[in-house]
């Protein structure tokens, strides 16, 4: 329409002078939608059943499986490989270098699916400590089908992986995908231990360099951020380390690299935390007035 030809051409150069386009012939960049599907893929594999519109057939399940781990593993590949290309991008580096992206690519994902066991046991005992944490669950079904925190955990252990492995884009991508979904942002570089329990889980906060123990339960709007934001300190410890059985309860805000919040303590609402907390302690805000 020739009443647009001029917002048409502002665009255009939009694109000349300030970038941020993603051009053909240039390494091309993981997709969005297709790292929604993997989840969800993924997610059959770890909780089979549990996400299909009828029962899953038990006697057909090895062949099943099979399927899956195939389709998600191609799908898986071809996405790892344009994230590590891109990464060598970044690094200036291209031609012969780029040649070896797909056999990386198959290395990195077969490396995966070999995890995935030990990656689900995590999951059953994340799903046992939500089980056993919250009196208002009824069943393990119940869990699995309805808590936002057990997905954003599960996410979050896939992502970690790649995290650990250095694959760019994937980790962050896997992390935002959940956190849009369940108001809970666990970045995929936090160390999360075993039997870790998110309750109700909107506004959590876990940050890069966090460190969590065994069997910690933590309530919504909690953060474990940093004191400091500058780029200079990328790569060192900026947030907290949650010792194993600490409980935190909604709201609270613990800050810091050198904060430890230690074992078996209990973080009260609302609080504010930039200094370690010893073995054992409670800490909470002394309310000194009620008005009515």
């Amino acid at each position: 329409m020739p009443r647009l030809d001029k917002s048409i051409e502002a665009l255009l150069e939009s694109y000349n002078s300030r970038g941020l386009v993603n051009p053909a012939g240039e390494v091309n960049l993981p997709s969005k939608r297709s790292i929604e599907k993997i989840l969800r893929e993924l997610t059959e594999l770890l909780l089979p059943g549990f996400g299909e519109m009828e029962a899953l057939d038990h006697d057909k399940l090895a062949l099943i499986t099979a399927e899956r781990v195939n389709r998600a593993a191609r799908s898986l590949e071809q996405e790892v490989e344009k994230s590590v290309a891109f990464g060598l991008r970044l690094e200036g580096k291209g031609g012969e270098s780029f040649r070896g992206c797909h056999a990386g690519a198959e290395i990195l994902v077969g490396s995966f699916f070999s995890e995935l066991p030990a990656i689900r046991l995590l999951l059953e005992k994340d799903i046992q400590a939500a089980f056993g944490g919250d009196p208002a669950a009824k069943s393990i079904e119940e869990v699995i089908l309805s808590y936002p925190g057990l997905e954003a955990i599960m996410v979050h252990r896939l992502a970690h992986f790649f995290w650990v492995l250095e694959v760019p884009l994937i980790p962050r991508m896997m992390s935002e995908i959940v956190h849009n979904k369940t108001g809970i942002d666990i970045h995929p570089g936090a160390k999360i231990g075993e039997s870790f329990f998110i309750d109700h889980g909107t506004g959590v906060v876990i940050g890069e360099t966090s460190i969590i123990g065994k069997n910690v339960k933590i309530y919504q709007g909690v953060t474990l951020g940093a004191l400091s934001v500058k780029k200079e300190t990328a790569g060192k410890q900026r947030h907290p380390s949650i010792e194993d059985d600490v409980t935190i309860y909604a709201g609270a805000t613990i800050l810091g690299g050198d904060t430890v919040i230690g074992r078996g303590s209990v973080i009260g609402g609302n609080v504010w935390i930039i200094e370690s907390v010893a073995p054992g302690s409670k800490v909470y805000v002394e309310q000194t007035k009620t008005i009515k």
